[in-house]
């Protein structure tokens, strides 16, 4: 699937307890819900299986934050406790829980680097970029607060977004400070 792309996964096949597995690249996934707005649930990266029985009436949306490859299994008998989307969850409700729209950011870019970033000589490195409006959806922000908070950081060099480029760079500094622990 492109990079950028989006599939609704249909909620009609909840009954047959299936799993999508990811193979390749990062993706979104979030409620297609009028009322959620796009409310993001997970980020999901090679290895990641997300139940589609577990789904709301409204089913999911699989956005490709990179180019991504996933495949359709049955679910076996070891999946039934905890998947990567309720443990992503579980990790954005601890970063909304902060008090302050920065230290909010600062858990979530944390989390991501923990979860989907690569270690560089010189600092961590997502491989996709956020929008600074799908950043404030996931803290609880404006996207001016947002903008507001990456601008300072950009000028302290802790964060890095080259226009040419999909990735984001940060400084060891920004991410080993975070509010919360991953």
């Amino acid at each position: 699937m492109p990079r950028l792309q989006t599939v609704l996964l249909d909620p009609a096949g909840r009954e047959q307890a299936t799993v999508l597995e990811v193979m390749e690249g990062v993706c979104r996934v979030y409620c297609p819900c009028e009322e959620t707005e796009g409310m993001t649930l997970a980020f999901l990266q090679p290895g990641d299986r997300l139940r589609t029985d577990r789904l709301c009436s409204d089913g999911a949306c699989v956005e490709a934050l990179t180019s991504l490859k996933f495949r359709r299994d049955a679910v076996n008998s070891e999946e039934l406790g905890m998947d990567a989307v309720n443990e992503w969850t579980l990790q954005l409700l601890r970063v909304r829980h902060l008090g302050q729209a920065e230290q909010r950011l600062h858990a979530l870019l944390a989390l991501l680097v923990n979860r989907l970033g690569l270690r560089c000589s010189d600092s961590f490195q997502l491989p996709f970029r956020l929008t600074h409006d799908r950043f404030g959806e996931l803290i609880g922000a404006t996207r001016v607060t947002t903008t507001r908070v990456l601008s300072k950081w950009r000028q302290d060099d802790l964060v890095e977004m080259p226009s040419s480029e999909i990735t984001m760079r940060l400084a060891p500094a920004l991410i080993e400070s975070s509010p919360l622990s991953f």
